[in-house]
């Protein structure tokens, strides 16, 4: 686990230990939430970007260029297909 030092200004701390009181959590809860939602938010907003904005051809056969030319593990092959 990593730790990581914020410095605030003193009415946002005074805030935070309020509302950590308020809701019978640790300072350190209630800023972990806190950034696991903002985090969530961020990453949801990305991949609807992605959604609405498909690669161009190009750029999908770019990726397709990537793969390795290589046969399925037999687990993931074709049902009744011989390799």
């Amino acid at each position: 686990m990593g730790s990581l030092t914020v410095r605030l200004p003193n009415s946002t701390h005074e805030q935070l230990k309020r509302l950590s009181k308020d809701e019978g959590v640790s300072i350190n809860q209630l800023v972990l939430t806190a950034v696991a939602e903002k985090l969530s938010a961020l990453r949801t907003a990305r991949f609807l970007d992605r959604l609405s904005n498909p690669p161009t051809r190009k750029e999908y056969e770019a990726a397709l260029a990537r793969v390795p030319d290589a046969e399925p593990d037999p687990w993931d092959a074709w049902p009744g297909e011989e390799r």
